[in-house]
């Protein structure tokens, strides 16, 4: 298994399935790091070494750990209930959401909603909602208007690899960016 399918299996068992590998998360999402090694060194040759570069190394800056590295966790995308420790941040003016057109119709009808995850993802530029939207098949971009929202009461985090995070973005808070304006 190359380094990018063991980034992704790791996240995996960080936001979605600990159980895979026999391992537990606390309440903050920590695992400790032996068990992370040796659960998934069952499957595959897997030392702290090659744990370390792909913490390093992830585009997406997924990961994190502890001042010892002792423990780590996934940054966000979470579909478990776990407490990252977000501390809330007064967004941009302007977010952006990248998807796919499929999700239009579902959109314009019930806002952005974090579906199986804990919250909705949000980026501070257009090159990185286009980016994810083209992920989902033909992309489409968001808008949102994240002053407003703020000032209406709603709460933004700011994870540790620069995502921002809201529980939903309800549909008067969104503009598309149409050809256009792209």
């Amino acid at each position: 298994m190359s380094l990018i399918q063991t980034s992704k299996f790791i996240a995996l068992i960080l936001r979605h399935k600990p159980e895979a590998i026999g391992i537990t998360l606390d309440e903050h999402g920590w695992a400790n790091v032996d068990k992370l090694i040796k659960g998934i060194a069952k499957r595959q040759p897997f030392d702290m070494a090659m744990l370390e570069e792909i913490v390093a190394t992830d585009e997406k800056q997924r990961y994190s750990f502890n001042e010892d590295k002792t423990l780590i966790r996934a940054n966000q995308g979470h579909s478990i209930p776990v407490d990252v420790e977000l501390e809330e941040k007064e967004p941009p003016s302007i977010l952006y959401h990248g998807t796919g057109v499929k999700y239009k119709a579902s959109i314009e009808e019930k806002g952005l909603i974090p579906k199986s995850r804990l919250y909705v993802h949000l980026s501070v530029d257009e090159e990185t909602a286009l980016k994810v939207g083209k992920r989902h098949g033909k992309p489409i971009i968001y808008t949102i208007n994240a002053a407003q929202m703020h000032k209406d009461g709603y709460k933004f985090y700011l994870s540790e690899n620069g995502v921002w995070l809201t529980e939903s973005v309800p549909v008067k808070y969104l503009n598309e960016i149409t050809e256009n304006e792209k």
